[in-house]
């Protein structure tokens, strides 16, 4: 159906302070259902994101609601007009999982991204082999169309690297991983080499959590994104079953956990040297 629109993280966001304003005016779904002709389920389903709420709709609401503070009432509208805005990654919605095409639109709009990993090299610093290595490691049984399908992914996603105003990015990487080869040592080899680049940039910064740190996060990877208003910060974690997104006090812990192995790792130019080392060891 055209327009339509699946739940999304932008819809969900959207909708949750929808029913806060709701509430802290003390209104019922009713209350609000009749000023705008509706009925109350229609408003449940604009509060929870099922139906992602379109801007005329919010206006009207936040009218109802009394939100009279202008910055308040321009940061909800435009994150009205973004949870219908089509980006490229909605090309993929249909092969991907959604969890992973937000993912995408997160990495578009975040100031800073946090990231430790390890197993992988995050996407937005991989190389086009190492990516297609991964891919076709991760699930053996993808089609050459699919992986190709997920390098393209990748290979937009990291667009934002040369945007004019790029977020700062931290990756904090397991030593392990700088070792780990899917077949080719020369793919790996690419890869170490490509991150020695990318450190080049002013707003990226690669470290590594050496060995002889222990086993500082033995739950695995994890990553934070810093939004900018009215997002809320909001961390991605990883699993066999699906990625997870977490607001709040999640939020917080992972922080917290971030600031504990950020403190452990090597700083910028002992791990570059040690990733050149192990890249020269290479063959």
């Amino acid at each position: 159906m055209a327009g339509k629109r699946g739940m999304t993280l932008r819809a969900q966001w959207l909708g949750r302070q929808l029913r806060e304003l709701r509430e802290a005016a003390d209104l019922t779904l009713s209350d609000a259902g009749n000023y705008m002709q509706r009925d109350g389920g229609t408003v449940s389903r604009l509060e929870t994101g099922l139906y992602p709420a379109r801007t005329p709709d919010v206006r009207a609401l936040l009218d109802l609601y009394g939100v009279a503070d202008r910055e308040r009432r321009d940061a909800l509208l435009r994150l009205a007009s973004e949870v219908w805005q089509t980006g490229w990654w909605d090309d993929y919605s249909k092969e991907l999982s959604k969890s992973i095409v937000d993912y995408a639109w997160l990495e578009s709009r975040a100031a800073k991204i946090h990231s430790f990993d390890a197993l992988v090299v995050p996407g937005l610093l991989q190389t086009n082999e190492y990516t297609e290595s991964v891919i076709r490691v991760a699930d053996a049984e993808l089609s050459s169309e699919e992986v190709a399908s997920g390098v393209r992914f990748r290979l937009e996603r990291q667009k934002i690297l040369d945007a004019p105003e790029p977020p700062h990015i931290e990756a904090i990487l397991d030593e392990g991983l700088l070792h780990r080869c899917s077949a080719d040592p020369g793919v790996l080899k690419g890869q170490l080499q490509h991150l020695v680049e990318l450190a080049r940039h002013p707003n990226i910064d690669i470290r590594v959590l050496s060995y002889t740190s222990g086993h500082i996060s033995p739950e695995g990877a994890f990553m934070l994104f810093d939004m900018p208003d009215p997002y809320p910060e909001v961390a991605f974690v990883d699993s066999p079953a699906g990625g997870i997104y977490v607001e709040g006090e999640g939020v917080n812990r992972l922080t917290l956990k971030y600031r504990r192995i950020r403190q452990c790792a090597l700083d910028v130019e002992q791990s570059l040297r040690l990733i050149r080392t192990v890249s020269d060891r290479l063959r």
